[in-house]
Order: C-alpha cells, then sequence, then structure tokens
C-alpha cells in the first residue's frame, strides 16, 4: 500500500520548518506501511561543499576515525556528522568520487544512502515516528524534501530496500505501486553503465530517471518518458537539486491529492498528510491527473 509525501517551499521563511513539517506530513500516514520509512531532506546548496548520507549496520565500529581515514586517502578536508546508524560526510566536490571508492574499502560494510550537494537521505526499518525521532528530522531545514512509509509487496524489508532510492547527484525517489517489467529495464539500464544495490523495483525507476537526466533531459521530460517506458502501477514523486515532480501512472489506481499555496506544493497520499499545513483551508487542493507530470523547480 505505501504512503508518500512530498514538500516544496516557495516561501524561504518556511524553510527553518521543512523537517518538522514533512515529518508531521509522513507520521499521519503511518498506518499504511508498517515495515520501514525513509525522508530526504534538500538544503541550500553552496557549491563549496558536497555531501554523502550514509549507513552502517554497526556505526560505532565504522563511524569511529573515519573523516581522518577518508580525508588522507582523498587528500582533502573531511568532517563526519554521524546520527545514529547514519552519517553525512562533508569534503569538496571535486573529491566526492574519490570518497566513495575509498568508502568501498576503507568500511566495506558502510552503505551509500545518497550524495550531492544538496540532499540528505535518512531510512531504516520502523514506522515514521521512530525513524524521524532516531535522525531529529522535525530540526532539519531545506527547501523542499520527499517521505515514504513502506508496506512491502515484492522485496525483503531492509534498509536498503526502503525509500527514497537515490541513483543519481541530488535525485532520489518515493514510490506508491509496482512495476511489471522492471526486471527488463533493469537488464537495459545495466547495460548503459548503471549500477544496482536492491532487487527492488523502486530503484529501477529511480535509475531510469537518473539515467534520462544523464542524457540531457530535465526532470519533466524524465518523467514523461516513466509513461510510455515503465509498465505497471505507480504514482513516483521526485527530488532533484532544484526541483519537485510528481507522476501517476495512466490507470492512477494509486491514491494522491496535492495542494499548492503562494508558499508551497505539497503531496499526500491521503488528504490527511495535508491537514496541518499552513494555509490549507485556502489553498488550491486538487487530485492530480493520470499520465500527467507535474513539476516546480526554484
Amino acid at each position: 500500500m505505501c504512503g508518500i509525501v512530498g514538500l516544496f517551499l516557495k516561501d524561504k521563511t518556511l524553510e527553518p520548518k521543512l523537517g518538522a513539517m514533512l515529518s508531521e506530513m509522513l507520521i499521519s500516514l503511518s498506518d499504511r506501511g508498517p515495515d520501514s520509512a525513509g525522508i530526504a531532506i534538500y538544503g541550500a546548496a553552496t557549491g563549496n561543499e558536497a555531501k554523502i548520507t550514509v549507513q552502517s549496520p554497526k556505526p560505532e565500529r565504522d563511524f569511529r576515525g573515519l573523516d581522518v581515514e577518508l580525508a588522507k586517502a582523498v587528500g582533502a578536508p573531511v568532517s563526519v556528522a554521524v546520527k545514529s546508524t547514519h552519517a553525512v560526510i562533508r569534503t569538496t566536490p571535486d573529491k566526492v568520487d574519490a570518497a566513495r571508492e575509498a568508502l568501498q574499502s576503507l568500511r566495506p560494510d558502510i552503505r551509500i544512502m545518497g550524495a550531492g550537494e544538496a540532499v540528505e537521505i535518512y531510512k531504516e526499518v520502523g514506522l515514521p515516528a521512530a525513524v524521524v525521532d532516531r535522525f531529529d528530522v522535525r530540526s532539519m531545514t531545506g527547501t523542499h524534501g520527499i517521505g515514504h512509509t513502506r508496506m512491502a509487496t515484492e522485496s525483503a524489508v531492509t534498509t536498503m530496500g526502503a525509500h527514497p532510492f537515490s541513483t543519481g547527484a541530488d535525485q532520489c525517489l518515493v514510490h506508491n505501486g509496482s512495476l511489471s517489467n522492471h526486471n527488463n529495464v533493469r537488464r537495459e539500464l545495466v547495460r548503459e553503465g548503471m549500477t544496482f544495490e536492491t532487487e527492488n523495483d523502486t530503484e529501477v525507476a529511480a535509475a531510469y530517471l537518473s539515467n534520462r537526466m544523464a542524457h540531457g533531459k530535465n526532470l519533466g521530460e524524465a518523467l514523461e518518458g516513466t509513461l510510455s517506458d515503465l509498465d505497471g502501477f505507480f504514482t513516483f514523486v521526485v527530488g532533484t537539486k532544484n526541483g519537485f515532480g510528481v507522476v501517476r501512472d495512466p490507470i492512477a489506481c494509486k491514491p494522491a491529492v496535492m495542494a499548492e499555496t503562494d508558499q508551497y506544493v505539497a503531496f499526500g497520499s491521503e488528504y490527511r498528510a495535508l491537514t496541518k499545513l499552513p494555509g490549507i483551508d485556502n489553498a488550491r487542493v486538487w487530485e492530480p491527473e493520470p499520465a500527467t507530470v507535474y513539476f516546480w523547480e526554484h
């Protein structure tokens, strides 16, 4: 079943409240997915710093001394901010690829949740409230974000199987539904150089969008491609460094509702996810149309 949310802020005065607003939206949908939950928060990119969000099953072992070892490996300053089982590694943008490679040898059990100049991704097995509290998401600031609470149907309940999935810099995706041709699409993407961490169909959708955007498509054009190239039932909510997009398959059997004011654009699997947003009583509220792409960019 799953529950998904998204929030794209137009009003900068709301940015300090993004984490709190998105958290409450996701918690309201907890009964739609008891297995795992995750949130991606986009902060303002400075151009001088890049971030890699990582997860470890043994954080005390894997995160101890990691900043010093990584800095030596990449030849640049590195900081590591630990949040429970996750950590955010910061370095210069030109050293991100080197840091990712070094992590594989220095800490082979660490898994990368996402990377880029703006995004941080936190996800774990458990209900949204537990995930929000574990990573102190309510205190996070930013410009936009997406979240997911999962009811697993076709792959294992693990941290890596939780959403959001990120397969490109500052790109991530959450999904309600099931893809029927994901194995064929996966094989095609592997031939084009994409790599995969899980057997989850949602990771295939994320990789499809990353591949399209790597070939020059913008977010809206990439989302349009899902309507012809991906089979099954799906509602996707997607984040990029500057953008936020939504698309539903042509049948659109998965529930979805959107709201827009001068302050924000919001998405929820159900209206109850939107009820505590400021000015919701005066918002334009609608059900997104089937086979229609909606996207906004800063």
